[in-house]
């Protein structure tokens, strides 16, 4: 349990804090943005959800530069990411700030990639992510993070940068997956 293995758990634990942000509803007032309004809950959710990504990048880089990475941590850390952007979307959904087809679309490849790793986990095989997964994760942390904050600063001029980026977290979550799933056919093919 070193310690980019803490800071990934410590990211874990933060999700039942942002879920419960998103979804009780405190009257701490809202925030006119442009056109829309941001509940202050809504705000510090989003802050914590961003905080709680950059650990990702930290944890990340903690572990490479002190050559810590260890194969609970190429488990764990995929999983946190998962779990985080998961409970944010579903939230989305529920606040009717994203649709839920394309949620399912994202999440659906998740259960997907998840699978194939615990294939490969039982074959005693550790499949880390690739740049593609990482690229495709950040996508969706942004894209998240704007729908969050319902779509500041771009709300001032009517630019709906949310949904775009969660359309193009879909399309990169989707290529990601055919991509994961192609490079990595010969653990389904040679599992018992």
């Amino acid at each position: 349990m070193n310690i980019p293995n803490k800071i990934t758990i410590s990211r874990i634990l933060m999700i039942p804090i942002f879920m419960v942000l998103l979804s009780v509803p405190f009257n701490w007032g809202t925030l006119n943005i442009g056109e829309n309004e941001l509940p202050v809950s809504h705000l510090i959710a989003a802050i914590l959800f961003i905080v709680a990504s950059v650990t990702d990048w930290v944890d990340g880089y903690y572990a490479r530069k002190y050559d810590l990475v260890t194969n609970l941590g190429k488990f764990l850390d995929p999983l946190a990411d998962k779990l985080l952007v998961s409970a944010a979307l579903i939230s989305l959904v529920e606040l009717d700030l994203a649709a839920a087809w394309i949620v399912i679309l994202i999440i659906s490849r998740e259960f997907a990639v998840t699978g194939l790793r615990l294939v490969a986990a039982g074959e005693g095989i550790v499949l880390a992510a690739g740049q593609m997964g990482k690229l495709k994760t950040w996508i969706q942390i942004i894209a998240a993070s704007a729908l969050l904050l319902h779509n500041f600063p771009f709300s001032y001029i009517g630019f709906p940068f949310g949904t775009i980026a969660l359309y193009l977290a879909m399309v990169i979550t989707v290529v990601s997956g055919v991509e994961y799933f192609m490079k990595n056919w010969h653990v389904m093919k040679g599992s018992k």
